[in-house]
């Protein structure tokens, strides 16, 4: 049986709220307009207090420089659509703003980047353009493994999350693609595995290559895993990124490893900026 809207505004308030609690935060913005009780209910704590994740005192109580003005719970939602820097500053969080599912990057400095202390390797620095304190360069390296993990409880349950890590590659850069990197996405006993080549798509550069080093290619291509050689892309905060993997995140408690690794290759390579790695909801 249907309920017309004129029905539903016979309903107390309250009982209004609560059936657009059951709903998402853009039906509740989208339902303000239907009338006045409405409004009223889309606005109230007790619909905002459903959107907000459980851990929102947690995540509120640890935000670096951030001073939290809000009059209600729904102003507090819009305040963490906007990223917000937690775990001393090492850490980012936001919620997606349509579904109120939660995304975090970790900083370079959360993660584990084989040889980072080692300036010979590596370079810690600064830059304008960071979210975060600081960035690690990658100078020359034979070798590149950067590693991170999260506990899939901080993440929103029963939703499909893609990890991402953000990078810049310099001027000066060289020997980062001549053989794709391995990435991979493990949790609990499930393991996903896949190639990357850390370069933007360019059909003019792969087709020389392929017309004159079409063997070397191939004999390097055949050291690794078989995977989609995926690409950089560009993201709208002026930063690259290239997927290491998905995964669906349930109710339980696990560990969720992320990587990229290219140790297969040998050669020297260097001039990468690595900021993180976001994992953050897929579509």
């Amino acid at each position: 049986m249907e309920v017309s809207v004129s029905g539903m505004n016979v309903l107390p308030e309250s009982c209004v709220a609560v059936i657009l609690s059951l709903t998402s935060p853009s039906d509740a913005c989208k339902s303000s307009s239907v009338s006045t009780v409405f409004g009223s209910a889309a606005d109230s704590d007790l619909v905002w207090d459903k959107f907000l994740p459980s851990d929102y005192h947690e995540i509120v109580s640890k935000a670096c420089n951030t001073t939290f003005l809000f009059a209600s719970k729904k102003q507090l939602y819009h305040l963490l659509c906007n990223p917000v820097l937690i775990a001393d500053g090492k850490m980012s969080f936001k919620l997606d703003r349509p579904s109120g599912r939660k995304s975090y990057i970790l900083s370079a400095r959360q993660l584990s980047i084989s040889s980072s202390n080692d300036p010979m390797f590596w370079t810690w620095k600064s830059i304008p353009e960071s979210r975060f304190s600081e960035v690690a360069e990658l100078i020359s390296s034979s070798r590149l493994e950067i590693n991170g993990n999260i506990r899939s409880k901080k993440l929103s349950p029963n939703t499909k999350y893609g990890a991402y890590l953000l990078l810049k590659i310099t001027e000066r850069a060289y020997g980062l693609d001549l053989i794709p990197s391995e990435t991979s996405i493990e949790i609990g006993n499930q393991s996903f595995k896949n190639t990357a080549y850390l370069r933007c798509q360019d059909d003019k550069k792969q087709r020389l290559e392929n017309l004159f080093y079409s063997n070397r290619k191939q004999m390097m291509k055949s050291r690794v895993v078989k995977g989609d050689d995926r690409v950089m892309s560009r993201r709208e905060d002026g930063w690259m990124e290239t997927e290491l993997g998905e995964f669906f995140n349930g109710e339980s408690d696990e560990e969720v490893k992320m990587s990229l690794m290219e140790i297969k290759g040998h050669q020297l390579k260097g001039g990468v900026i690595v900021e993180g790695i976001e994992i953050r909801p897929k579509a």
